[in-house]
C-alpha cells in the first residue's frame, strides 16, 4: 500500500483520518508542532481503536517554517493537507491566522511537488464558500465562494478563503505536476477523541454543561468526522476527483436552537441543563463586547444559509450520517471521555 502524510495528526479531523487510513492498510506519516504530541495522539488513536505501531511515524512540521517538509514528504504518495490554525478569539491581527494558513498552503503544496507527490488532498471549509452574501434560500455549491468584500467577513473566513484560492493558483502554475482536490466540511461534529477540542464541539460541550443561557438565532451546517475523513480518501483515490472539491455536510443547515432540541431528547439524564430558550440578537451583541466566542457569532446572527453535498454524493459515492447521528456521537464521546462537567 502507498505511504501517505498527514498534516496536523493531533488535530480532531486529522487524528480520524489516520484511523481510516490505518483501517484500509496504507503506511501513515502525519505531522505536528512538536514531536512531545507523539504520546497524545497515540493516545487518542487508541481511544478510536487503533494501535498502529511503527505503521505511524511522527515528523516535527510546522506551517510557518520550511524545517522537516521535505523530509516528512520523502517517498509519499498521497498528501492529505489537514493542518490549518482555527483561533478561539477574533486575533487583534487578522495576519495572525492568514499568514499560517496562506503561507502554509503553498510550503506544504511546493513540498509535495519536490517531493514528486501524485496527489494532495486539502482540508479547506465551507468559510471558503459561503460567507460575505446575503441569506439565500438556494444551496451553497462548490461554484461558489465566500466574498472577501462582503460585510463582516472574520479572520478565519479570510484566512480559509485565500488558503484555498492560492492553492488553486499554486496548482494551475505547475500545470500538471501535482494533482490537488479540496474537501470544504461544514461544522465538524462526531466522536471525539480526546480533551483537545474545536469550536463545534465546544458549542456542545457548552450545551451540555448548561454553559450558555439560551440559543443565539444562527444557522449553520452539521457533518460527522468520520465522513470527513471518509471523503478526504474517496477525494484522495477517485480519478476524477482531482482539480475538484467536495462540499461535506449532511442534509440541511440547522440551527443552535436545533441542536439543544436533539440533545434535549436523545440524551437522557445527560440532557437536563440544555438550555433551549431563544436569545434575541440585541443581547448577544452586548454579551460579544465582552466575550470574544460569542464576537465570533455576531455577523451570522440571523442569517439562514444551506448548502448540498449532491456533487460529493454522486461523483464519489460518498453518503454521511445524519446530521443528528452526528451531534449525538458528539455528546456521547464526550460523556464517555469524561469531558462534560457536573454530571448528570
Amino acid at each position: 500500500m502507498s505511504t501517505v502524510l498527514v498534516t496536523g495528526g493531533s488535530g480532531f479531523i486529522g487524528s480520524h483520518c489516520i484511523l481510516q487510513l490505518l483501517a484500509a492498510g496504507y503506511t501513515v506519516r502525519t505531522t505536528v508542532r512538536s514531536l512531545e504530541r507523539e504520546a497524545d495522539v497515540r493516545a487518542m488513536l487508541k481511544v478510536g481503536g487503533a494501535e498502529p505501531g511503527e505503521r505511524l511515524t511522527f515528523y516535527a512540521a510546522d506551517l510557518l517554517k520550511d524545517d522537516g517538509w521535505a523530509v516528512a514528504m520523502k517517498g509519499c504518495e498521497y498528501v492529505l493537507h489537514v493542518a490549518s490554525p482555527f483561533p478561539a478569539r477574533v486575533p487583534d491581527d487578522e495576519n495572525e491566522i492568514i499568514r499560517p494558513a496562506v503561507d502554509g498552503t503553498v510550503r506544504v503544496l511546493g513540498a509535495a511537488l519536490n517531493a514528486d507527490v501524485r496527489r494532495v488532498v486539502m482540508t479547506s471549509s465551507f468559510a471558503a464558500v459561503g460567507y460575505g452574501h446575503k441569506s439565500q434560500d438556494k444551496p451553497f455549491t462548490e461554484a461558489n465562494w465566500t466574498n472577501l468584500k462582503g460585510k463582516d467577513v472574520l479572520p478565519y473566513v479570510k484566512s480559509k478563503t485565500l488558503a484555498e484560492h492560492e492553492a488553486w493558483n499554486f496548482i494551475g502554475r505547475v500545470r500538471g505536476a501535482l494533482e490537488l482536490a479540496v474537501v470544504n466540511p461544514v461544522g465538524v461534529f462526531g466522536p471525539v477523541l480526546g480533551p483537545d477540542l474545536s469550536t463545534s464541539i465546544l458549542i456542545v460541550q457548552r450545551l451540555l454543561e448548561g454553559a450558555v443561557p439560551g440559543c443565539p438565532k444562527i444557522w449553520f451546517g452539521a457533518v460527522d468526522v468520520r465522513d470527513v475523513a471518509d471523503l478526504h480518501l474517496r477525494a484522495m483515490m477517485h480519478p476524477e476527483a482531482k482539480g475538484d472539491r467536495f462540499l461535506a455536510v449532511a442534509g440541511d443547515f440547522v440551527s443552535f436552537r436545533e441542536i439543544a432540541a436533539i440533545l434535549k431528547s436523545r440524551m437522557g439524564e445527560w440532557g437536563k441543563r440544555v438550555p433551549t430558550m431563544q436569545i434575541p440578537n440585541w443581547i448577544v451583541r452586548l454579551v460579544a463586547m465582552r466575550d470574544p466566542a460569542a464576537k465570533q457569532i455576531v455577523p451570522e446572527l440571523g442569517k439562514r444559509k444551506n448548502a448540498t453535498s449532491e456533487h460529493a454524493q454522486q461523483l464519489l459515492g460518498w453518503k454521511p450520517r445524519s446530521r443528528e447521528d452526528a451531534i449525538v456521537a458528539t455528546a456521547e464521546s464526550l460523556v464517555q471521555l469524561g469531558l462534560v462537567k457536573g454530571g448528570k
